[in-house]
């Protein structure tokens, strides 16, 4: 029904990896650290807020401008299931089965969604059935009408907001201000705001938090201290970071983590 794997890359700053392509068509959910794929011409950046869709031996390249390497946990479902899943929206014209879009932003319920069935399978604590219904949960989710959004923007917009993006991954404990990003991108604080929301959906600092929470859920079972990670991902406070992540996910930071040492 479905292959789930977790791939990581490591990355050099600047540097392109080889050729790749896909033997079948996947969701790539990219978990931690941030790389910029190419598909021909056409750049897409991938991070944690977003979902790569991949369609059957695409060819595309890989580099890691911000350096660090990535990971992503990659769904390859059987294409009679996975029609069913995808709108028509989503589909691009013709006789054969593909995705029209590069590239979708999920929400937070996904995000846990990804670190919960990463997880499950990591420690084999989830049987068959449970793992599938996860990995089919997960994908309806990030390509349902209401859950999903594509970017729809000029190609300048699109690389300005990719570029502002790059700047925030570089670096996920600094407490970066407009004006900082501005210079760093190359533009006006106000119009860099305008163009974010208008290609993303959400606010720059918004962005910035569903990065560090994200990041949060890779992190959680490395820390017995979570005030200690809150301030490592650039929080003020352990009692600002709970109260995030409870908006975001519907649980304390705490409650997360005893959910997923059950599991």
């Amino acid at each position: 029904m479905v292959a789930v794997c977790d791939v990581c890359r490591r990355g050099i700053a600047a540097n392109v990896g080889t050729t790749e392509s896909a033997d079948a068509m996947q969701l790539v959910f990219p978990y931690r650290g941030v790389s910029v794929w190419q598909f021909g011409a056409v750049e897409t950046v991938a991070e944690s807020n977003q979902v790569l869709l991949l369609n059957a031996a695409e060819r595309f390249r890989v580099s890691h401008p911000a350096g660090g390497g990535d990971a992503s946990l990659v769904l390859a479902i059987v294409p009679a299931q996975l029609q069913e899943m995808v709108p028509k929206a989503l589909r691009r014209d013709g006789p054969e089965f593909a995705f029209r879009q590069r590239r979708l932003r999920i929400d937070p319920r996904a995000q846990a969604l990804v670190a919960i069935l990463r997880h499950s399978l990591r420690v084999g604590s989830a049987e068959p059935l449970e793992a599938e219904s996860l990995a089919l949960t997960l994908a309806q989710r990030a390509l349902g009408t209401r859950t999903a959004r594509a970017a729809t923007a000029s190609t300048g917009r699109q690389r300005l907001a990719d570029r502002a993006k790059l700047v925030i991954a570089s670096d996920l404990s600094r407490r970066w201000t407009l004006a900082d990003i501005a210079s760093k991108v190359g533009g006006s604080a106000v119009y860099l705001t305008q163009v974010f929301q208008q290609v993303e959906g959400l606010p720059l600092y918004r962005y910035q938090l569903r990065l560090r929470l994200a990041r949060a859920l890779d992190l959680m079972h490395q820390y017995d201290d979570l005030t200690a990670l809150s301030l490592t991902l650039g929080f003020s406070s352990h009692s600002h970071f709970s109260a995030a992540f409870q908006q975001a996910y519907g649980r304390s930071p705490t409650q997360y983590r005893e959910l997923a040492r059950q599991r």
